[in-house]
């Protein structure tokens, strides 16, 4: 019997199936200084201690994002370490914040599967929840992704597609935060709120050209195992595919410069992966405001490769240059 593991392909998940992923991890501070070298993220409220007592919190909380890099990691082994690509997100909340002392552990449940047309890979949706030491939930999440079959001539399964909400609509700020005593000026922008209207667009303006050694070192942080992030055998142009996460973060880390109140996210209601993203690429990020409450912005975050403007799709598909195309909730003042 062999004891070590291929992972699992296609044809082994099925609806109802519950995984409990392996090791758990306890988060420390050097998780918070290899973000900051490795993405440009500025936002005050992960930053600094004091300012996070400002605004409720007993200390600077971990990352959002590091959060859920972490809990996808851990999935990433039953999951996804023979997927061709990872495909989007839904119905994503963050529940309770998470500090640097605090262990998380992972679990998941093969909501939905679908073959593809061409019999060599599959759909595979899943809803993970990600626990603290505490056994409380602090990130709760849904992501489909494409997984190879081991086998073509395997049989299909009957398809099980998920019914999943548009919109997070229950956000609220985590216990305890507010912005009564909130410092714009150490913030970094006096923009707040309301000085944000529906409809409007934000040209992100810096751009960051992605490098394989720090693509590689941030998905060896998140203990993401996916083959096609490391072996360039994987794919048929023989590149290394760069995890979807390291997108989703950089092009965070840009919009400070235009969102710099945006301080926490709350939930994102939908992401997509729209085109794949290599190493050479130079990603550039741009938002729209999509609906505002009090202390919440709903925005869509745009990352490119390289191209300007406001561009996103032409008749229903996304445009070639398109690389990320996410909807989500924000903490701002």
């Amino acid at each position: 019997m062999s004891k070590t593991d291929s992972g699992n392909y296609f044809e082994d998940f099925s609806v109802g199936q519950v995984f409990t992923h392996a090791t758990p991890r306890t988060i420390s501070g050097g998780e918070r200084a290899l973000v900051q070298a490795l993405y440009p993220s500025r936002f005050a409220l992960y930053s600094s201690d004091e300012f996070a007592r400002s605004c409720g919190l007993p200390t600077s909380p971990v990352e959002d994002l590091v959060v859920f890099h972490i809990v996808l990691g851990k999935t990433v082994p039953d999951i996804s370490l023979n997927a061709v690509a990872n495909l989007g997100y839904a119905e994503l909340r963050f529940l309770v914040p998470v500090y640097p002392g605090d262990t998380l552990a992972v679990s998941s449940t093969i909501i939905g599967v679908k073959q593809n047309s061409n019999g060599k890979s599959g759909v595979v949706w899943l809803r993970t929840i990600g626990r603290n030491q505490h056994g409380e939930p602090v990130l709760e999440y849904v992501r489909w992704v494409m997984v190879r079959k081991r086998n073509p001539d395997a049989p299909a399964p009957q398809t099980v597609i998920p019914e999943l909400a548009a919109v997070v609509d229950d956000v609220a700020l985590p216990e305890g935060l507010h912005f009564r005593g909130y410092d714009s000026t150490l913030a970094g922008a006096p923009h707040r709120c309301a000085d944000y209207e529906i409809g409007e667009k934000i040209d992100h303006v810096d751009a960051v050209t992605l490098t394989e050694a720090e693509h590689m070192m941030a998905t060896r942080l998140w203990q993401n195992t996916a083959k096609v992030h490391f072996d360039t055998g994987q794919r048929p142009d023989g590149r290394r595919l760069i995890y979807g996460g390291h997108v989703i973060s950089m092009a965070r880390a840009l919009s400070f410069n235009g969102l710099a109140n945006a301080q926490m996210i709350l939930a994102i209601n939908g992401g997509t992966h729209a085109n794949p993203c290599f190493a050479g690429d130079t990603l550039r990020a741009w938002s729209e405001v999509l609906d505002k409450r009090d202390n919440a912005l709903r925005l869509r975050l745009v990352a490119t490769n390289a191209q300007q403007g406001f561009d996103l799709k032409q008749d229903g598909k996304y445009l070639p240059h398109v690389l990320l195309d996410l909807d989500y909730w924000v903490a701002m003042p």
